[in-house]
């Protein structure tokens, strides 16, 4: 008697178990973010062309970590700056990011220090800024070279 309401207690528990987890198709969309501006960055080379953008700026500790993280694209004239309360080597790598990108590494000075060109989508790799900078500005992938920007390049920026 005890075995047969045992087996019967465990076919149950199972019929429960299989019929709940059964695949229901649901299908979860994913928030589309949208670019916000924040306000504007000029690039000022050192031919004193300008190249001007509209910008996102990341300047929390969500905003930071989360960066261009989940977009599917991002105009020619826009880009996000990162802005820290510190002035120390940067690393950055391209986790859920769904987009190629340039990174510009910027000083204290607004000086540009060094790039990282072409980033791939979901690398994970290390991509160091090689000297101290207080600011990154990040833009759509080829434009450094688009744009001839140098190491020495000034920015200026305004937010909203």
């Amino acid at each position: 008697m005890l075995l047969k309401r045992n087996a019967l207690l465990i076919i149950s528990t199972l019929f429960i178990l299989f019929t709940s987890c059964k695949d229901d198709k649901k299908v979860v969309k994913q928030t589309v973010i949208t670019f916000k501006k924040e306000g504007e960055l000029t690039i000022i080379k050192s031919d004193s062309t300008k190249v001007n953008l509209d910008i996102e700026i990341a300047d929390t500790d969500f905003d930071i970590q989360t960066g261009l993280m989940y977009r599917d694209s991002m105009k020619k004239n826009q880009g996000m700056l990162f802005i820290f309360n510190d002035f120390k080597e940067r690393f950055f790598y391209m986790k859920n990011t769904h987009i190629p990108l340039d990174l510009i590494y910027i000083d204290d000075a607004y000086k540009i220090v060094s790039f990282q060109k072409n980033a791939k989508p979901f690398d994970e790799s290390s991509l160091p800024s090689n000297t101290p900078a207080k600011y990154v500005l990040e833009i759509n992938a080829g434009l450094i070279d688009a744009w001839a920007l140098s190491v020495g390049d000034i920015i200026n920026y305004t937010q909203k």
